[in-house]
């Protein structure tokens, strides 16, 4: 496995994983797919933010992706972040998960961060697991936070110091 900084090429591939993702499962609220040049887009902001943006590959396929940025707006948030990793089902089961998680989190201490939240939905039982096991605590139970398949969905916030 190699994790190597992402580039707005694997945008597509990206898209290609995550898509489904937001389409078919509770990982995100949102509904909206992305296009190609949405995470494209995404890949640059984060990088020039000095923030970051990961890819895991596998066997030469790009199987994860991981990032992260300012939880909330503001100088007063400026040491706290969020992150965001999608792996693809190729990935999930091989350490991928955690390889990006360590990338996220050691770009984000050595920038100066204090802090690393999570935002799982609460019918994620995989991803709310997956970050216990990373160390993370859940901090807040924000209920009926979000909207999908015609349902309120409560959000689970964890957090990690670093």
């Amino acid at each position: 496995m190699i994790i190597r900084d992402a580039l707005t090429g694997d945008a597509g591939k990206i898209a290609g994983f995550w898509n489904p993702m937001i389409r078919d499962t509770v990982v995100t609220f949102s509904s909206v797919q992305k296009t190609d040049a949405d995470v494209a887009d995404m890949i640059g902001e984060r990088q020039s933010d000095g923030h970051g943006f990961w890819v895991a590959e596998v066997d030469d396929m790009v199987v994860g992706f991981a990032t992260y940025a300012q939880f909330r707006g503001g100088d007063g948030y400026a040491h706290t972040m969020e992150h965001t990793i999608i792996v693809a089902p190729e990935g999930q089961g091989r350490g991928v998960g955690r390889a990006l998680m360590s990338a996220v989190e050691d770009h984000a201490r050595h920038c100066g961060a204090h802090s690393m939240f999570a935002a799982v939905s609460g019918e994620n039982t995989a991803g709310i697991a997956f970050h216990g096991a990373a160390g993370y605590r859940t901090v807040a139970l924000v209920a009926q936070a979000g909207r999908k398949f015609d349902r309120w969905m409560d959000l689970v916030l964890m957090q990690k110091f670093l």
